[in-house]
């Protein structure tokens, strides 16, 4: 059985982009990306495949588009 992890954009502070995620539309985590150096961190610290998974394509889709998308999903 796969893994499929969905995303959702937040309200954010100046100079950060968040979002909510979690397996099977449950948004029970929060990912923040610095727009400048996209690095990226889990508020709980637990940055798993999950978090990788979806920071992965949300950081593709910002390089295709230019800006962050309002929501991303990840299905493996």
């Amino acid at each position: 059985m796969g893994m499929m992890v969905t995303a959702r954009r937040v309200e954010a502070a100046a100079g950060e982009v968040r979002y909510e995620f979690g397996l099977d539309d449950k948004f029970d985590r929060i990912l923040t990306i610095d727009p400048g150096t996209l690095d990226a961190r889990v508020e709980d610290g637990d940055f798993n495949s999950a978090a990788g998974a979806i920071t992965a394509k949300i950081v593709k889709a910002w390089r295709s588009s230019g800006e962050f998308p309002t929501r991303m999903l990840f299905a493996s």
